[in-house]
């Protein structure tokens, strides 16, 4: 994940929750509880209110020993929560090799069921047509994601992925700029994708308050989608590119992606969004 520290010692309620943050590439919210004791009744349910009070996918709970009636409290928690919900139990020791200073090391005791079947099956090959449609998805992405890092290295650190998208962060929790096939074709959009619905369409809407002053900036005209219906809302600019299989254009379709990016990163600092889309409370 790309890791972004929103706040600590978050309120939720009369309780203070040690760090709140959201992953950059997804947007999806990440609560983190430290405690430099062992793992005790008072935390677990510390971590429950906390959860409750701020709907994070990820929860990291960080001790110096996990008792084993709460390591099966995870594994519950896992089994019984959602997939949108994964709750990992981290170990925190200090150490040293020979007259180095003292030095954290983390080690993962506690994970949803499924996280290391999901892990696989992001990075293996199966067999069929879906899975040559996941492996397509991960080599054009790759390829994609090998020029960001050679020219543009601050956009993000995210690995490739068999999805149909990948997503690079404009520091700010619930907004991504989305590189996606859509219906078979290459676009490049704004995504509001927060778990606040308001939150979406608040800033969606300001943004085509300003949509004469963004499009001339850009040079461009866009697809304004409130995707009525639905959580999130987007703006597309959509390429002349639909067929991903034609490899032999990938150097077309990467130039054009990287272009668009560019370009939408500073018409959204010309029109002052990404500080004006922060500000924004849903009425």
């Amino acid at each position: 994940m790309d890791l972004v520290l929103d706040v600590a010692e978050h309120p939720v309620g009369s309780f203070s929750l040690d760090l709140k943050g959201y992953d950059e590439t997804t947007g999806e919210v990440v609560i983190v509880e430290n405690q430099l004791e062992p793992s005790n009744h008072t935390h677990l349910g510390q971590i429950i209110t906390y959860a409750a009070g701020t709907d994070p996918t990820t929860i990291v709970w960080v001790t110096t020993g996990f008792r084993p009636e709460h390591r099966a409290a995870i594994d519950w928690l896992n089994q019984r929560t959602d997939d949108n919900t994964r709750v990992f139990g981290i170990v925190i020791r200090v150490v040293k090799i020979g007259n180095s200073q003292a030095a954290p090391n983390f080690e993962l005791v506690a994970q949803p069921n499924d996280w290391e079947k999901q892990v696989k099956k992001a990075t293996s090959s199966a067999h069929g047509e879906a899975s040559a449609m996941v492996r397509q998805y991960r080599d054009f992405w790759e390829a994609v994601l090998e020029q960001i890092r050679a020219n543009h290295p601050e956009w993000t650190r995210a690995q490739t992925s068999g999805a149909p998208w990948c997503n690079t962060p404009l520091g700010l929790s619930g907004v991504v700029l989305s590189m996606a096939w859509v219906n078979g074709s290459l676009v490049t959009q704004i995504y509001f994708d927060s778990r606040d619905a308001d939150l979406n369409r608040a800033r969606f809407d300001w943004l085509r308050e300003h949509r004469s002053a963004f499009e001339t900036a850009l040079g461009q005209t866009l697809s304004w989608d409130e995707m009525s219906g639905r959580k999130g809302a987007r703006i597309v600019l959509n390429s002349t590119f639909n067929d991903i299989s034609a490899t032999e254009r990938w150097p077309e379709m990467i130039t054009w992606l990287i272009e668009q990016q560019t370009l939408f990163r500073g018409t959204l600092s010309a029109v002052g969004g990404v500080a004006a889309l922060r500000d924004i409370r849903p009425l």
